[in-house]
């Protein structure tokens, strides 16, 4: 399984039930990456979409503790194991984490790739994604040249699980 997660120099990935930054060409490539794919999320990153709709073009997957919640396009679970087992169907490679917080931490032991954009600024922020470089379970396998957006310096880094 895949993360997709765009993340400050600290590891913060949002503030507010919000992200910290929209970037253009991080946007583009989360559409090119997911088109077609299994995205996962939780119900707040749900309800963050645009309308609170589910991505179309995208099979949407939502783990959440809330068994009144429906929602066409959108397959509803309320435990890891249910949706582990769901998840089962499809090419590990199609499937991507995108959020939020708690759903990162839940996935991370079963993911073996991360898509981060590190973006090079500290946010005021309440919400955290796990340093990755510090975890020895992880290793940098590739990494774009820097990028600017306006004032907004950030790269794009592929993290793999070590063997």
């Amino acid at each position: 399984m895949n993360l997709l997660v765009a993340a400050d120099k600290n590891w913060a990935i949002g503030k507010r039930g919000k992200l910290l930054v929209s970037i253009p060409e991080d946007q583009r490539l989360f559409r090119e990456e997911t088109i077609g794919k299994v995205i996962v999320m939780g119900r707040k990153t749900l309800e963050s979409l645009p309308g609170g709709q589910p991505l179309y073009g995208r099979k949407n997957v939502v783990l959440t503790r809330n068994r009144e919640l429906t929602k066409k396009g959108v397959e509803f679970f309320y435990d890891m194991e249910t949706a582990l087992s769901f998840l089962g169907q499809f090419p590990t490679e199609d499937i991507f984490v995108i959020g939020g917080a708690e759903i990162y931490r839940e996935f991370l032991p079963y993911c073996d790739t991360a898509h981060v954009t590190r973006i090079d600024y500290a946010y005021e922020a309440d919400t955290y994604f796990p340093d990755l470089d510090a975890n020895p379970e992880w290793a940098v396998t590739a990494e774009s040249e820097e990028k600017t957006y306006f004032s907004i310096c950030y790269a794009f880094r592929r993290y793999e699980r070590r063997e």
